[in-house]
């Protein structure tokens, strides 16, 4: 459990800072055994690092899916012990794909306790083209120096501030998935529609009928996400791997 310096830094209250929860809450799911003890360090102090951040947002995700305490322990007690930040980071996109949007307000502190640094302008107008937050654009509803949050993008657009790809090529990047995951979201629902039955153009608005899409839709959502999200990392994977073997050659 290392960070990009080799070993866990998080303080207990920067870790709780950085996840959007209280110390107290950490320590209860630390007392459950939902989190991972930290690493103790120099004078007895718990130092936490990118598993446990990953871990702790998807223990909150889960939460708000309603899901009971000991439901998320069964949950996290099938999940491999080994996981990185990564693969903690993807479960929880896929339970948060299934989601209502719920976005939230910060004022710039609060951003920056988040994100875990000290934002600039230009990070600010990076992260807001990326869609990870919007400024303040109603004055009268809301105070100059507090944004409209995506948790679910920030800490993804956070760690992009840091790549070195040209803010463009990012940009360029989100516009191609939108496209195609829109496509294949479109052609999917066509399929399961027509699973449902051959006259749902004839009679869309049926009680039945909307009553079987939801209950399709319940069931099969996480799996087609889950389904996407496999599909392609294997095929980036192959991609990037055949492009620079052409170019080694």
């Amino acid at each position: 459990m290392a960070t990009e310096t080799g070993r866990p830094t998080l303080t207990v209250d920067e870790l709780a800072a950085r996840a959007g929860v209280t110390v107290r809450t950490v320590r209860f799911y630390s007392s459950r055994g939902l989190l991972p003890p930290p690493v103790i360090g120099a004078r007895r102090v718990g130092h936490y690092g990118p598993e446990h951040l990953s871990r702790l947002a998807l223990i909150e995700e889960l939460q708000r899916q309603g899901m009971t305490l000991a439901a998320i322990e069964r949950y996290l007690e099938q999940l491999p012990p080994d996981l990185s930040a990564r693969d903690l980071a993807i479960h929880r996109a896929l339970v948060a794909s299934w989601a209502p949007d719920s976005p939230e307000d910060a004022t710039r502190a609060e951003l920056e306790s988040r994100a875990g640094r000290a934002l600039t302008e230009d990070d600010i107008d990076r992260l807001a083209a990326m869609g990870a937050l919007a400024r303040a654009d109603r004055p009268n509803t809301y105070r100059p120096d507090t944004y409209r949050l995506d948790p679910a993008l920030l800490r993804l657009c956070v760690e992009l501030l840091d790549v070195p790809i040209a803010q463009e090529t990012i940009l360029a990047a989100r516009t191609v998935l939108l496209e195609h995951t829109r496509e294949a979201a479109r052609k999917l629902t066509r399929m399961f529609r027509d699973e449902v039955s051959p006259s749902y153009e004839r009679d869309a608005s049926g009680p039945e009928q909307i009553a079987a899409v939801k209950s399709l839709s319940a069931h099969m959502e996480p799996l087609v996400v889950q389904a996407l999200v496999t599909a392609f990392q294997r095929s980036l994977k192959e991609e990037l791997r055949a492009a620079f073997q052409a170019e080694a050659e």
